[in-house]
């Protein structure tokens, strides 16, 4: 078994806040994050597939094909976008790091499973000192 990561940047804007909770409630849950102006991250996605490698081409996958599959659903998508309002696969979820992996790890499960790897994790850099891992 091989591990093999791809990272991707983006820049998106959110905010955590719950639609039926009151503006101090959500305050006092999620702070600064609340804000109703919103405030944005310089995200860094870490994509890890693991499998074999094919004894024809040496690769486990190519990463151009995981660079290019990971930027069309998914970077391209939320780069200088607010992931609240402008992100289909966020819609009526909490803008969570914790929920964006889940949603990236939603998106990308079927190309990776279809390319014969299996998708191992999602790690999102929300800030030099915060990252959140999901294996599925």
């Amino acid at each position: 078994m091989i591990y093999i990561t791809r990272k991707a940047s983006f820049n998106a804007a959110h905010k955590l806040s719950r639609p039926d909770w009151s503006e101090d409630k959500n305050t006092e849950v999620y702070g600064k994050c609340a804000n109703p102006n919103w405030h944005g991250h310089n995200y860094q996605l870490y994509v890890t597939v693991k499998g074999e490698i094919n004894p024809e081409t040496g690769f486990l996958v190519d990463l151009k094909w995981l660079k290019d599959i990971t930027n069309t659903y998914v970077v391209d998508k939320i780069d200088h976008r607010n992931l609240n309002l402008d992100v289909d696969f966020m819609k009526g979820k909490l803008a969570s790091t914790e929920n964006l992996a889940i949603a990236i790890w939603d998106e990308l499960l079927p190309f990776i499973e279809e390319s014969g790897a299996k998708l191992h994790c999602i790690k999102i850099y929300e800030t030099e000192n915060n990252f959140v891992e999901y294996f599925g």
